[in-house]
């Protein structure tokens, strides 16, 4: 049977390459609902080429043109937060990939979970901002998480067929990014365009900067303590600048096991997808031989501060990481902008949390007031630089 397939960020890079891997088995999956934030434009060439029963922007301002556009071909149309998280309700839908960037992807998720559908998740977000509540709704849900994050799949194809009693540690690998070179004093300089350079992935603007300041990697520390309920004690990062082993699992007897692959998401999406079934020709081949050297070290915390926000969050706990992840957000917006340096990144996230009341057991109207609120403080420091 056909599997019917949500798309949230359909236009985003997660989003293109899931599409093309639903293009390429339609036997398979269908695209049932595409949701984009801002591209109407591609959101539209997305709907014509796929045919999705609904499509949704969430800028409401773009409706009108979405609607204009699509509903001669008898696709239905929507705008909206709210819509979104409606959406992924319908019965008709299977699964729900969520591959929005940020906060954006909490609501959804959460509505999704409520109905039980199976997530392929590619929003780290969700599990940062919320981890503790999602938990505790996956617990009283059907719900099936389908990790999509290259680390985090890593691990889940790791774990498949172990005891999870015989788990030791987990091993999050790290490329150190496009400054795990550079001196303190270049990084200082470090431009925009210096940081959207990384070594190894083509990814979107906003994971590229988590991963030049390793933040990304202490986000992807807190997911992995909710996704597989392993304590954060026993949750490192190691840097990996090949990016061929992807993650690792190392178990009480002593041995590790490894998950290595090209860098290519196409590999963790089609896995997700296809609930761990492999499919032929989703990614290249890695050839050992022709990459030689595969090499791991320890970060760099001194260069790379943000890499100790995931043991100050998981440590704190309640809405701690919300307010990381507020301010984060609105930092990557103000360097990208030329209204913040690099380096300006971390003291401006831990500013922002020193000023943010805390909440020990946040409920979701919780998440969602403490996200604004830490959003405001962080936009008004940086008008104050």
């Amino acid at each position: 049977m056909t599997k019917r397939i949500a798309v949230l960020g359909s236009t985003g890079s997660i989003g293109t390459q899931t599409l093309d891997i639903i293009a390429a088995a339609p036997d398979r999956y269908h695209a049932d609902l595409l949701v984009a934030g801002r591209r109407v434009d591609d959101l539209i060439a997305q709907a014509v080429a796929h045919r999705p029963r609904m499509a949704i922007i969430a800028d409401e301002s773009l409706y009108t043109r979405l609607r204009e556009a699509l509903e001669p071909l008898g696709i239905a149309t929507a705008a909206g937060a709210k819509a979104i998280a409606e959406a992924v309700t319908h019965p008709d839908i299977d699964m729900v990939v969520t591959a929005t960037v940020g906060y954006s992807g909490l609501e959804p998720t959460i509505a999704a979970i409520r109905a039980d559908k199976d997530i392929a998740l590619a929003n780290k977000e969700t599990m940062v901002v919320a981890g503790s509540y999602i938990t505790r709704l996956l617990a009283e849900s059907k719900t099936r998480i389908f990790p999509v994050d290259s680390e985090h799949s890593a691990i889940y194809q790791c774990l498949q067929g172990e005891d999870a009693a015989a788990v030791r540690r987990l091993i999050i690998t790290a490329s150190g990014g496009p400054f795990r070179t550079w001196s303190h004093g270049a990084i200082e300089r470090a431009t925009a365009a210096d940081a959207l350079r990384h070594p190894n992935w083509s990814m979107g603007a906003k994971i590229t900067i988590d991963s030049a300041t390793m933040l990304n990697k202490a986000f992807e520390i807190i997911e992995a303590r909710w996704l597989f309920g392993i304590e954060p004690s026993r949750i490192d990062a190691v840097v990996h600048p090949q990016s061929i082993v992807h993650s690792m699992v190392e178990f009480c007897d002593g041995a590790i096991k490894a998950q290595l692959g090209v860098p290519d998401m196409r590999l963790p999406i089609a896995y997700a997808l296809g609930e761990t079934v492999r499919h032929s020709g989703v990614s290249d081949f890695c050839d050992l031989i022709a990459k030689g050297t595969l090499t791991f070290e320890k970060p760099d915390t001194d260069k790379f501060p943000c890499l100790g926000l995931a043991r100050l969050a998981l440590d704190r706990g309640g809405n701690a990481a919300c307010v990381i992840n507020a301010a984060n957000e609105v930092a990557i917006a103000a360097f990208l902008a030329g209204q913040l340096t690099f380096t300006g990144i971390y003291p401006l996230i831990m500013e922002t949390l020193g000023r943010i009341p805390f909440i020990a057991n946040p409920d979701y109207d919780d998440f969602v007031s403490t996200n604004t609120e830490a959003r405001a403080v962080a936009t008004d420091l940086i008008g104050k630089i």
